[in-house]
């Protein structure tokens, strides 16, 4: 497996490019934003997660943005689209979320445009993984932001997110979803699938009841984006470390125990979504049964080379 480090652009975050057999993996960033962070650490006290990292005069803790583009056998293959550009000014201030068409760029450095890309895969339909599946046309109104590609979709999942209830109604918005049904381009999972010969979907609930994450496998090497099943290293390191956005916490931590041991079993690359710096790594078991360690890869510790 090697990682290069692609280059920065100034509000639009970092990309990096591995190698998977023979899969090329394009980590892709739509940006990093600000959050509180007592949502990404839940019942953690404060005293506790701020050794993990210091958060900002408004309680708030850097959030990337990690998208996938997966290359394989002729096909590209996007996993989540980031916030997109359709967000209120109010919450662009308060996420200081910096940049237009942050994806879009990133992939164009890569000399892709959204009609290269077949296939989008969302992890779940959280506005900060779904929100660029759609743009404004010139008309105002929301549309396919890829227009060629299909859309995939956990069958709960989007019974979810077409009928929020008082909890998650904040973060599920029709206009990210609709325009795909419009356009016949929505294609409803039911569990686990294979969508191509090297990428497959596993049903991975807690964050959400329909949450997916994506594997990926080639010559012997396997990889996983996992989306929120673990945002950042510490929900996997320590399985009772189960952000407040979990709608399942207990359903989160069975789904991470499992997933875990598969990983460890399997030398299997973990790719994290959400952490600012630690972009992927290598789980270990220790002596406490509900604990793992990370073997981090980082793309600034690294060589670069092809």
């Amino acid at each position: 497996m090697e990682l290069v480090q692609q280059g920065t652009s100034q509000g639009r975050g970092r990309s990096e490019t591995m190698r998977l057999g023979n899969v090329h993996l394009h980590i892709v960033s739509d940006g990093v934003y600000w959050s509180d962070g007592a949502g990404m650490f839940g019942i953690m006290p404060k005293t506790e997660w701020r050794e993990i990292i210091e958060p900002d005069e408004r309680n708030r803790i850097p959030i990337e943005q990690r998208c996938l583009l997966i290359e394989t056998d002729g096909n590209r293959i996007l996993v989540d689209t980031g916030y997109g550009d359709k967000i209120s000014d109010k919450q662009r201030s308060y996420l200081s979320l910096k940049g237009e068409r942050r994806l879009l760029h990133n992939l164009e450095t890569l000399g892709v445009n959204p009609e290269d890309v077949e296939m989008v895969v969302n992890t779940h339909l959280h506005d900060d993984h779904c929100g660029g599946n759609t743009q404004y046309d010139q008309d105002g109104e929301p549309v396919p932001t890829f227009p060629r590609a299909a859309y995939c979709i956990q069958r709960l999942e989007l019974a979810e997110a077409k009928f929020p209830n008082e909890r998650t109604s904040a973060v599920y918005h029709r206009e990210d979803i609709e325009p795909l049904e419009r356009s016949g381009q929505l294609r409803v999972l039911d569990g686990d699938a294979r969508l191509t010969d090297h990428v497959r979907v596993m049903l991975t609930p807690g964050h959400t009841p329909g949450h997916q994450c994506v594997v990926i496998e080639s010559e012997g090497q396997t990889a996983i984006f996992l989306g929120d099943l673990a945002s950042w290293p510490i929900h996997i390191e320590e399985l009772a470390c189960v952000a407040a956005y979990d709608v399942q916490p207990l359903l989160s931590i069975e789904t991470k125990r499992r997933i875990a041991h598969w990983a460890v079993d399997n030398r299997v690359l973990l790719i994290f979504e959400h952490h600012p710096e630690i972009v992927a790594g290598y789980l270990h078991r220790t002596e406490q049964a509900s604990r793992f360690s990370l073997e981090a890869v980082r793309a600034d510790t690294l060589a670069s080379g092809k």
